[in-house]
Parts: structure tokens; sequence; C-alpha cells
């Protein structure tokens, strides 16, 4: 997907090794379809997955998963406590947080090169949860309603972490352990905080407009970070998409790796003829009633 390949001239001989950890979900479907004619993909998931070779063991297996990082240049690491179990602590502290370190452990002792850690934009979605914020107002309000934000400011990397939930928690630990392992073990880590990707690459609640990522989006900025230099060692990147409501900044992707998102919410709607509030789809909520207030 990256537009800055090597010439045919310096392309490597064999194709980068890459583990792909949770293969058998959505992004790791999206991964395998895109890019697998790019790199030598191989995965490691609870379930089976047949279109590339894959060892089938539970990430909370320290010593069974291991076998699944030999010869491995990077590890995709996606797997993580989802599905319902984003508010319960046991599953994220088994799952996300030790899985995760699990992961890192595997990495080191295999001689892994790069691991790119997904993490979440649920680190700072609580912004969006303080109703003194605009941010609520973006979520959740009409564009009409006379308190809808005209302008706002960006949240960055630098304002912080604000978690929402004990899966955000998780998945500030493995950013952390990522920082970590580059500098103690020359590991290099990217980490993703991933914006919304849904089965139907679309807004499926209103509340997800502003933090959507088109599918394709979030391919790119996977394969910018896979095939990124070497030397780069830690850093943290938002996936959102150009969405007309978004308030985390994305122009440091853009300044490092070169990734601009093509997508945005108000596009993915409008294919199938969405507007903001009457999202029903299959995988909206039964209970959703559109605008809040």
């Amino acid at each position: 997907m990256a537009d800055d390949k090597p010439p045919d001239d310096k392309k490597p001989d064999r194709k980068k090794k890459v583990l792909v950890t949770g293969a058998s979900g959505l992004i790791g479907g999206l991964v395998i379809e895109h890019l697998g004619d790019r790199y030598e993909l191989t995965g490691l998931a609870r379930r089976p997955v047949d279109a590339i070779p894959s060892l089938q063991a539970d990430i909370t297996d320290a010593e069974g998963i291991k076998p699944a990082f030999e010869g491995v240049h990077t590890v995709l690491h996606l797997a993580a406590a989802t599905a319902g179990l984003t508010e319960l602590w046991e599953p994220t502290m088994a799952i996300t947080v030790q899985g995760t370190l699990n992961v890192y452990e595997a990495a080191r002792e295999a001689g892994v090169k790069r691991v790119v850690f997904m993490s979440s934009g649920n680190t700072q979605l609580g912004y969006m949860f303080d109703q003194g914020q605009p941010y609520w107002k973006l979520a959740n309000m009409r564009e009409d309603d006379p308190d809808f934000p005209t302008e706002w400011r960006m949240i960055t990397l630098e304002d912080g972490p604000y978690p929402n939930n004990p899966y955000a928690v998780g998945k500030l630990f493995g950013e952390h352990v990522g920082r970590l392992y580059a500098d103690l073990h020359g590991i290099s880590s990217l980490v993703i905080k991933l914006g919304g990707v849904l089965q139907e690459n679309r807004p499926h609640v209103r509340g997800i407009w502003p933090g959507f990522l088109d599918q394709m989006d979030a391919i790119d900025m996977i394969d910018r970070c896979i095939s990124a230099p070497d030397d780069l060692m830690y850093d943290v990147f938002n996936a959102i998409s150009n969405n007309k409501w978004r308030w985390r900044e994305i122009e440091h992707g853009a300044d490092v790796l070169g990734w601009v998102p093509k997508g945005s919410a108000e596009a993915a709607a409008e294919r199938d003829g969405i507007m903001p509030g009457h999202e029903h789809g299959p995988s909206t909520p039964p209970s959703y009633k559109g605008y809040h207030g």
C-alpha cells in the first residue's frame, strides 16, 4: 500500500515474514486479503485460519505461542479481549495485558525485529465522554443544534491518555511495554491507535462518526508501519479517517510515515444512503435510537 516502495533493483530477495496475532478477526482478515501478496504472512489465533499458515493457540499460553515466532521479522499484534469483553477486567488482564507481555517476550526470545502493536482510540476516548468538552457534542448532538461546535482544538498525543474502559487501560499497558522493549531489547515498537473499523465499513452509530476509520485507510497505516525504516524504534500514530467531525490529530502519521487517509465517515455513509442519527444496519444495537436528547 505504501507509495515509497524500493525500486525494483533494490527490492529484497525475500518478502518480509510477518506474524499476525488475532489473525481470525476482522482486521486480520483484511490484512490477509490486501497485504498477502506484499508480505509472507503467518497467523496466530484461537480459531483456525485457513488462508495462511497459522498456529492455533491462545495468546495467554506463553509457551504454546512461541513456535509461531520462529524466523519472523515483524509481529502485527492484533489479539486482545474484545467482543463484549471490553468492560471486564478479568479478560483484559489475561488477554490484553498478559497476552501482550507474552507476545513481546516470545518476540524477544525469537529475535523479532519489530512489533506493530494495535492500540486503540479508546485510550483517549474519555475526552468524548466529558460533557464539558466540545467532543461530546460532536458525537451526540445534531449539527443544526445551536450548541453544536463550529470549531474545536484537536486532541494530540501530547494531551495524554484518557481511557474510558478497562480495554483502553489494557491497551495503554501494551503501548508502555512496547516502549520498554524498544529501549531494553532493541525491538522496534510502532503503536497504532486505531479508530473505529467496522464490518460494514461505514458508521454504525452516531458516536462513531468522529473516529471512524475506513478499512483501506487502516490497511495503509498497517502497511506503512510494517515497512517503515528499521531504525524507527518507537512511535505512536493515530489512525482516523478524514472525518468532518474528527477531533484527534493525524498529522504525525503524515509527517513520519506519509500516511494520509483517503476515506471519511461521510463518504462511507453516503455509499449506503446513511445520515447521522439514522445508522440502523446489521451491527446497530437494537436499543439504539439515533441522536441523544
